[in-house]
């Protein structure tokens, strides 16, 4: 067991690309932690799609030891869809260390990390990476570190996370001003797991962070939340390479496995203590994320809907911020609805899903949750799937989630990013210039107009350079309507979308036009329409397939080919009043492509 005195707990956080993996490498080879003939680029970046997108995805932890004293280092993701990760790495720390890009300066997601660091009320070690580029301007960005977060320039640290140079003054400062955690070796068991996975030999794996007493091989421990008890079968620590010990001290952070098989009993936030000598009150744990973004998984064969229960299951033990339940589409057969933070956490849980667990799925098209107000009794109703929404005559209002977005823009871009923003019907609350060429402009603006191509259109129009940072700001009135698409006079659930009032026309005909090409000739006419309630706002039709009954008649009397064509148009008649028409899986695929 370690003195208290000698651990300090950190995490590294910043914006995306700004070092945080690099500089955990060079860590790793400075403390001599990783054999250098294993050594690769983002050693800790463990999962396969987080090294082929090259972003981090998963908070991972690890010890090294640096002149005397143990540093428990957590690498954090930089991406906003992920500020949960971070937010629960930093209840295992007692500093941190804000890297910042020396040839960017400040971005939306510094202020963001910062902030949420702060109101851990943690130390701040303040750093800029990539002085080795040619554009690292570090004494200017420096002093708007100062201007704009308050921390003192002098202090700020230089280094190059690629080469190496000022890493170890880093380590040094790190050890220097982050203070040691306090905990009473002497107290009764508080351990707080802040993440777990499911390993199909082991059962759950879960990481610890001690706050009092001591975790001991062989102990028995109670797990206050889920109210079970287990016997500990290993804890280890992580150096990367898994070591086991025999026990935890108070500020150490390692691993424990106690034979869980249902992965309910190990969530985030747990507290665990010892069942003998249990401790009197659970550590506070974390607030659950709301989910901002809903869509609908299905599997593509509908016999492996219960392998899609059990795998979404265990990556909801490895990644808590995402709900699920079971619903049913009529086009769909069954699957579940599922809520995530954004569009690149619902893309990655989807691909986790179809890597790690072979099911191959189909996602409907990304909504978000709206607040129907009905007329009568004032009731209101939770919609997060289009389906649910009320009939138009049954509405008073609805309402939409807003958010708060902070976008961080160079001056001369200031004029495109504000029509983008107004665009999507954007408000501006204000701007304000961080130094001459850097702008800070700060809009409330619907989210469901954020969460399909925002993101993407704002680093078109700014070259790249803008960054975005957003959190909830509450519900407001919209002139919102439910858009259903009609084939052969049916409502097909999966296409049906609520949009603001003027986009419906745009997205029914974009709809509509898309599915003509999609969907195969069928020996009737098949109109599919767009509609708002009972009104169609626009249509197209698929026309039939004309089998040629006259092949067989040379000549001869007219009234017998008529008698053949009258017999014909009965037939297609009965058939368009009775056909169902099949949509393929490739048509369902494509069309919810649409917004792409």
């Amino acid at each position: 067991m370690t003195s208290t005195e000698r651990i300090r707990n950190l995490s590294i956080i910043a914006h995306i690309d700004h070092g945080k993996s690099t500089l955990s490498d060079r860590i790793l080879e400075l403390t001599h932690a990783v054999d250098p003939r294993e050594m690769r680029d983002q050693y800790l970046d463990t999962m396969e799609i987080e090294r082929e997108r090259g972003i981090t995805i998963k908070a991972q932890n690890v010890r090294v030891s640096w002149r005397g004293h143990v540093l428990h280092l957590i690498d954090t993701p930089g991406h906003v869809d992920f500020a949960y990760e971070v937010s629960r790495s930093l209840a295992a720390c007692e500093g941190v260390v804000l890297l910042v890009d020396a040839s960017q300066g400040i971005e939306a997601q510094t202020l963001a990390n910062c902030y949420l660091a702060l109101e851990h009320d943690l130390e701040i070690v303040a750093a800029l990476n990539k002085i080795d580029l040619p554009a690292a301007e570090p004494d200017r960005y420096a002093a708007e570190i100062e201007r704009v977060l308050g921390l003192d320039a002098g202090q700020i640290l230089r280094l190059s996370a690629k080469t190496g140079e000022g890493v170890p003054e880093l380590l040094d400062a790190v050890v220097e001003r982050i203070p040691p955690p306090a905990g009473d070796p002497e107290a009764p068991l508080r351990a707080l797991i802040f993440d777990s996975y499911y390993d199909q030999y082991r059962g759950v794996v879960s990481s610890v962070r001690v706050i009092d007493g001591c975790l001991r091989a062989g102990a028995k421990l109670a797990f206050m939340q889920a109210g079970r008890t287990h016997e500990v079968e290993e804890i280890g620590i992580r150096t990367p390479a898994i070591v086991p010990v025999d026990q935890l001290g108070p500020g150490e952070v390692g691993y424990l496995i106690a034979g869980i098989k249902d992965v309910g009993e190990a969530r985030s936030g747990e507290t665990v203590t010892e069942a003998g000598r249990p401790a009197p009150h659970p550590l506070p744990g974390y607030r659950d994320p709301k989910p901002m973004v809903f869509c609908g998984l299905y599997p593509v064969d509908g016999d492996q809907f219960s392998d899609l229960r059990e795998a979404l299951e265990r990556l909801r033990l490895n990644d808590a911020s995402f709900t699920y339940e079971p619903e049913s589409s009529g086009a769909l057969g069954f699957g579940f609805r599922c809520g995530f933070l954004g569009l690149l956490h619902m893309d990655i849980v989807r691909e986790r899903l179809e890597r790690e667990f072979g099911l191959s799925l189909i996602a409907t098209a990304p909504s978000v949750e709206y607040r129907a107000h009905l007329a009568k009794g004032g009731e209101t109703v939770v919609v997060d799937n289009p389906s649910a929404m009320p009939a138009p005559n049954a509405v008073d209002r609805i309402e939409e989630p807003w958010l708060k977005a902070t976008i961080l823009t160079p001056a001369e871009h200031t004029g495109a990013v504000m029509e983008l923003c107004q665009s999507r019907r954007g408000e501006m609350e204000r701007m304000e210039y961080l130094s001459p060429e850097r702008v800070e402009l700060v809009y409330r603006i619907p989210l469901a107009e954020v969460i399909t191509d925002f993101f993407d259109a704002l680093k078109s129009r700014t070259r790249g350079y803008a960054s975005l940072d957003y959190e909830p700001a509450g519900y407001a009135p919209s002139d919102l309507v439910k858009v259903d698409v009609l084939l052969n006079g049916q409502p097909v659930d999966a296409f049906s979308t609520i949009l603001h009032r003027a986009k419906a026309e745009d997205y029914g005909r974009r709809m509509t036009a898309k599915l003509r090409e999609l969907i195969p000739r069928q020996l009737f006419d098949v109109p599919i329409q767009a509609a708002i309630g009972s009104r169609i706002i626009s249509r197209e039709t698929v026309k039939a397939k004309r089998k040629d009954v006259l092949a067989k008649c040379y000549g001869g009397d007219i009234t017998r080919k008529r008698k053949l064509l009258e017999r014909q148009r009965e037939g297609k008649k009965r058939m368009k009043s009775i056909g169902r028409v099949e949509v393929p899986q490739e048509a369902f695929i494509s069309a919810l492509r649409l917004e792409e």
